[in-house]
């Protein structure tokens, strides 16, 4: 099995929603979540085709810039 990816957030926010769960299928630059940071929405997107393996944010919390917010399993191994 591969080593996650980590996954994380570029600005301070808080969690607008969540795109998806854990075991779904993703494709690089798809939208995991969406942070909403000075009234912007920012989306959070997967940095690699994989499995989303576990998310560390829901929907309310606040999160700062560097964040880890989702592992992802690569599916290049």
């Amino acid at each position: 099995m591969s080593k996650p990816i980590s996954v994380m957030t570029e600005v301070t926010g808080s969690v607008w929603t969540v795109e998806v769960s854990p075991g779904q299928q993703v494709e690089a630059g798809d939208c995991l979540m969406i942070i909403e940071s000075m009234k912007m929405e920012i989306p959070v997107e997967a940095p690699c085709a994989g499995v989303v393996s576990a998310l560390h944010r829901s929907k309310g919390d606040m999160v700062s810039e560097g964040d880890v917010v989702a592992l992802i399993v690569s599916s290049l191994g």
